[in-house]
């Protein structure tokens, strides 16, 4: 054992006999104070007894405030109100002794006491707080000068932990950015100053700051317009402040998902909570983007049971060991047997098939496997709830089912149109259609990093193209709560907010590396399927629900036993361009 490792052992062994020394320079002191400096033989005589029990009074109340769990280098002002409490309380319990045991103590000066709490006060305060302030002094010499933006707890709880040494920065200067933080303006934060918003530039050249802390809640468009400020005034380090528990802290780098998610004001954590909680759930592709994270989401709301399905073996394990009490079937969801096996197996309230080959690409490579999948994948995952009396069933859809000019989105829309129009007995069957989430295998944000990260060229389509983008968790909430007021046969939308062109997306991504002046965009063209703009149908002829973000689209009817013959015939078929037109009559392949 190293003897100059750091212990909870050596430290309160430190600081009891340090306190015990304080406490007796302290009480000489009290005395010394009393008389002048001249003090009679005849009050010293019982100065040991007065000692000891005033000492022991004063140990015990610092265990009972916990002053000997306080960090050293964390003292704070809670600290020493503990410390403060913890000393009159020793006088108080001295006073009561006193006063029922008084030849005990005879003689003494009794006003003694009361100089010594100050002086013991003094003391010991003196000690705990004299590792911070070394620490906060000695960070004066940092490189790293430091901006707050946001005037809130988060900005003193950082100050703090920035100034003790557990955050390499140093912060020089705090900015209003908020309206409602404009009367904080020239005011102080643990010593560092509060500025208007308009000054900012100016510190920053004048103090030679080199990187912001954000603390401030801002809107998405708030946040880019900061980012875009900091960024041309010289700043490369951006961090996002987040508070984990209580008085702890994390730093996070700005991301492109911080400046392009959107954040739905009407989740509805209560709706979706009673919707999953006490359920048995089947989840088809719950290994993948959108279904693992749907399937964090049903544990997370009480799910009573989760029955995943995954037709990768790897995407299966990385979920299983998250969640190891599911139930994990590696099966396809075009293996029409074995589904039925698993719905006969255990109960299912509920089933969310996000299973679906989505890469459009791949998709135009391997028509005849994309229509399997995503067509027969879903009737069979529709049918087989139907069969099993299921009360409802959630179906994964996408923007691309609107006017589809590749094979993933005519498949997804012939999905759409049976889960509208299937006979569905006792079953709500409901579809869920949205846009790009955030982080998604395949997408692009994780393209363009592993681009730039590679030095470049970062690959873009088309200047002009234009996608929706969510974050996943917020896009999975959604499409549960669309579930929980779901009346069967509907299509819902979800609000994916305002459209991201790609090209500046790159741009941004580029200026969040830092590499500006070392990264290139070059243009690819259109790949086979793809199209400039992708559509949501949300206008003012679609219904609105109870939530401003879930809009529901009108029913598109499609008498099931002719859809049946279609697909029945596209299976067959040897064009199957020509019998997804069949069905959708609106698809137009782009090569």
């Amino acid at each position: 054992m190293n003897l100059f490792q750091p212990s909870f052992a050596k430290r309160l062994l430190f600081f009891l006999l340090s306190d015990l020394v304080l406490f007796y320079i302290s009480l000489q002191l009290a005395y010394a104070l009393r008389f002048d400096f001249v003090i009679e033989p005849k009050h010293m005589t019982n100065f040991l007894t007065v000692f000891v029990t005033l000492s022991l009074l004063k140990l015990l109340f610092f265990f009972l405030f916990r002053i000997y769990s306080i960090t050293w280098r964390f003292f704070g002002l809670d600290d020493a109100l503990h410390l403060i409490k913890a000393h009159i309380s020793a006088a108080a319990a001295f006073g009561v002794l006193l006063y029922f045991f008084y030849d005990f103590f005879m003689p003494m000066p009794r006003s003694a006491i009361l100089i010594d709490l100050f002086l013991s006060l003094m003391l010991t305060g003196a000690l705990r707080i004299s590792k911070r302030a070394l620490i906060e002094q000695l960070k004066q010499g940092d490189e790293r000068p430091t901006l707050i933006v946001g005037v809130n707890p988060k900005t003193s709880s950082i100050i703090k932990s920035a100034l003790s040494g557990e955050l390499n920065y140093f912060p020089v200067a705090i900015f209003a950015l908020l309206k409602e933080n404009q009367s904080a303006v020239n005011t102080y934060i643990n010593k560092v100053k509060v500025y208007a918003a308009d000054d900012l530039e100016k510190e920053i050249d004048e103090r030679g700051i080199t990187a912001a802390v954000i603390t401030a809640e801002l809107s998405q468009s708030d946040l880019k317009a900061l980012f875009l400020r900091l960024q041309n005034a010289g700043i490369k380090e951006i961090k996002l402040a987040k508070i984990l528990g209580s008085q702890h802290e994390k730093l996070e780098d700005l991301s492109i998902e911080d400046l392009l998610a959107r954040h739905p004001k009407d989740l509805d954590s209560n709706a979706i909570a009673a919707f999953i909680k006490g359920k048995n759930v089947l989840i088809t592709g719950a290994g993948g983007s959108i279904g693992s994270e749907i399937t964090k989401q049903c544990h997370h709301f009480g799910a009573a049971s989760l029955t995943l399905v995954d037709n990768s073996e790897f995407n299966l394990y990385q979920i299983a060991e998250e969640l190891p009490e599911a139930v994990h079937a590696l099966c396809s969801v075009t293996d029409y047997q074995r589904l039925d096996k698993l719905f006969s197996e255990r109960p299912v309230d509920i089933v969310i098939h996000a299973a679906a080959y989505k890469h459009v690409p791949l998709c135009e490579e391997n028509v005849d496997i994309a229509v399997v999948n995503n067509i027969i994948g879903t009737k069979n995952v529709i049918d087989l709830s139907i069969a099993h009396k299921v009360q409802k069933v959630v179906i994964i859809s996408t923007d691309k089912a609107v006017r589809p000019t590749n094979v993933m989105g005519a498949t997804k829309r012939v999905g759409e149109l049976y889960a509208q129009n299937v006979d569905s007995k006792e079953t709500e069957i409901v579809a869920v259609r949205f846009g790009n989430v955030l982080g998604s295998s395949g997408s692009v944000i994780p393209k363009f990093k592993k681009q730039i990260e590679s030095g470049g060229p970062v690959t873009v389509t088309d200047r002009e193209m234009i996608r929706y983008f969510m974050l996943i968790p917020e896009a999975c909430q959604l499409v549960l709560q669309a579930a929980s007021i779901a009346r069967g046969n509907e299509l819902f939308i979800l609000d994916m907010g305002e459209p991201v062109r790609i090209y500046d997306l790159a741009q941004q991504m580029i200026r969040l590396y830092g590499k500006e002046d070392e990264i290139e965009i070059s243009f690819t063209g259109l790949r086979p399927g793809e199209k400039l703009f992708e559509e949501l149908l949300i206008d003012e002829n679609e219904k609105k629900t109870e939530y401003s973000s879930i809009f529901i689209a009108h029913p598109s009817t499609y008498a099931i036993s002719r859809l049946n013959e279609d697909i029945h015939a596209l299976l067959k078929a040897d064009d199957k361009i020509e019998g997804l037109q069949k069905i959708v009559p609106e698809f137009t392949r782009k090569a």
